[in-house]
């Protein structure tokens, strides 16, 4: 993590309230806060969402091992052989626990995501769900966010969470995926998909050179390459209602 990143800005009441006055990030937090909110209110979603959520959340390990370079097509005989989709699946397997230790200790949740995600990737067991040297004092800071350091919408919040967690690369294996959960559940706990029914991650997958510029463009913490990043997550989660509705109108 750069000194400019977001997490570094000058003492305040909330750190990340100033993001929401960078150029078209207030619309389009709304727009994409509009575009979730409707799929919730897709019948199919409206009885219960546990198909679309479920669908979802496998399509969404699936995107991420692959902007990694897993192979994005499952096995017909279920047998997944790439470690990096396999351990995705993992992490999506194990949501609702997941979700539970996000929302109370973050620090522990990420250790047990990367212990998933990475545990085929490694011959090291012992460094699963340990940070490397350095990376403690960033992760605590993220800690606090998540845990009530701020009350800017869920939206931007997944967005910091998602862009600190690749710029640091506090495990050296996995980061990607650890760091799209991560952003995962903030954007479920937070309130943005409560029910875990879209799927920004079809979005940046299918987008993979600009997602791999804005990540770069946030990792500067230059207000214009912050702001870049976060209009990027909030056309991926407008993007993830899209495929979100797409998984409801095919189990209604």
């Amino acid at each position: 993590m750069r000194a400019g990143s977001p997490l570094l800005l000058a003492c305040m009441s909330d750190p990340l309230a100033p993001l929401l006055e960078l150029p078209d990030v207030r619309d389009a937090v709304n727009s994409a806060q509009e575009a979730v909110f409707a799929v919730h209110r897709h019948p199919a979603n409206l009885r219960e969402g546990a198909a679309t959520a479920a669908e979802a959340s496998v399509r969404a390990a699936r995107a991420s091992a692959s902007l990694d370079g897993g192979d994005p097509e499952l096995p017909d005989d279920g047998n997944v052989s790439d470690p990096r989709v396999a351990g995705a699946l993992r992490v999506a397997e194990a949501g609702e626990t997941l979700l539970g230790t996000w929302r109370r200790a973050p620090l522990q949740a990420l250790a047990r995501i990367h212990l998933l995600a990475a545990a085929d990737l490694t011959e090291d067991q012992d460094s699963l769900g340990r940070p490397r040297a350095g990376a403690g004092r960033r992760l605590e800071m993220l800690a606090d966010l998540v845990t009530g350091g701020t009350e800017v919408p869920s939206a931007v919040l997944s967005a910091v969470v998602h862009g600190d967690l690749l710029t640091l690369e506090p495990f050296g294996t996995a980061d990607g995926v650890v760091a799209r959960a991560a952003a995962r559940l903030t954007m479920i706990a937070g309130g943005l998909d409560p029910k875990g029914l879209t799927v920004p991650e079809v979005a940046y997958f299918r987008r993979i050179a600009r997602y791999r510029e804005a990540a770069a463009a946030f990792a500067t913490g230059e207000p214009e390459g912050v702001g870049q990043w976060l209009l990027l997550c909030c056309e991926a989660f407008r993007t993830g209602a899209s495929e979100a509705r797409s998984i409801a109108d095919s189990s209604a």
